[in-house]
């Protein structure tokens, strides 16, 4: 296993076998509370980790032993200027856009606290593994502002519109059950075994056809929300571009021939 640093709080950790990349928020002094330096080293990884043909799914981790991320560093921002706020929008929009745009699977691990910003990273995500201590939730309209890492439409895609409506206005927190019954969560573990668990899955995920991931990742996301005619559309050009791939012939040959495919990843 290789490990990156990107700045002081985030940490890559590059599995030697099976191509999966745990990205870890790795500021356990402040819970994982996303500052500036945070939220550009989270983009800078994410960035990274996409032009990396050899990994096939990425595992978002906490080194944090009570928490996945509290959120925004508040501390940070009650020092900011309104035009100190203003420049750092982009800086934490990257933050949460590189996670949701990463071309392969990513698969969150929470546990402990995952508030406001660290609940919007793992919506950000395909799938939410949980152990039973996770509490999730979007408190931000209860200091005057609204979740703006992508919470107010993620979360609606995952629990429908008048659960998301009702979360984001009384700014409650959910604890694992719950979660898990609302969709929020989608896979529950025993306290402790939410890293364990992510990172098998990516395992399993890691399996398949790098191509076939990359093309599925992106029917997925471009195809939701679209009427069924245009979606299929979407679902029939990513079809196209994997159907004359050197993975899709090492697939069929691989079956036809009952072996393990080796994946030539074009």
């Amino acid at each position: 296993m290789s490990e990156e640093r990107f700045g002081e709080f985030v940490l890559v950790r590059r599995h030697e076998r099976g191509h999966v990349a745990e990205l870890v928020l790795d500021r356990p002094k402040a819970m994982n509370a996303v500052s500036t330096e945070m939220a550009r080293s989270i983009a800078g990884a994410c960035a990274a980790l996409g032009e990396d043909r050899d990994v096939r799914a990425v595992v978002l981790t906490s080194s944090h032993e009570r928490a996945f991320c509290v959120g925004a560093d508040l501390k940070e921002r009650n020092s900011f200027t309104d035009a100190d706020l203003v420049r750092q929008r982009p800086v934490a929009r990257a933050a949460y856009t590189g996670v949701l745009e990463l071309p392969v699977p990513a698969v969150a691990a929470v546990h402990g606290f995952a508030l406001g910003g660290g609940c919007e990273l793992a919506l950000s995500c395909d799938v939410i593994v949980a152990d039973r201590t996770a509490v999730m939730g979007l408190p931000e309209v209860s200091v005057g502002v609204i979740p703006g890492g992508g919470g107010t439409q993620l979360l609606p895609r995952r629990v429908g519109a008048a659960r998301a409506a009702e979360l984001v206005f009384t700014a409650r927190r959910v604890e694992a059950p719950e979660a898990r019954e609302i969709g929020l969560v989608d896979v529950l573990v025993d306290e402790g075994r939410d890293r364990e668990e992510a990172l098998a899955m990516a395992a399993r995920i890691a399996g398949n056809s790098p191509v076939g991931l990359r093309a599925a990742k992106r029917a997925l996301r471009l195809g939701h929300g679209l009427d069924l005619p245009a979606g299929l559309e979407v679902e029939d050009a990513a079809w196209r571009s994997v159907a004359f791939s050197g993975d899709r012939a090492e697939g069929v040959a691989a079956f036809n021939e009952k072996r393990r495919p080796e994946w030539p990843g074009e």
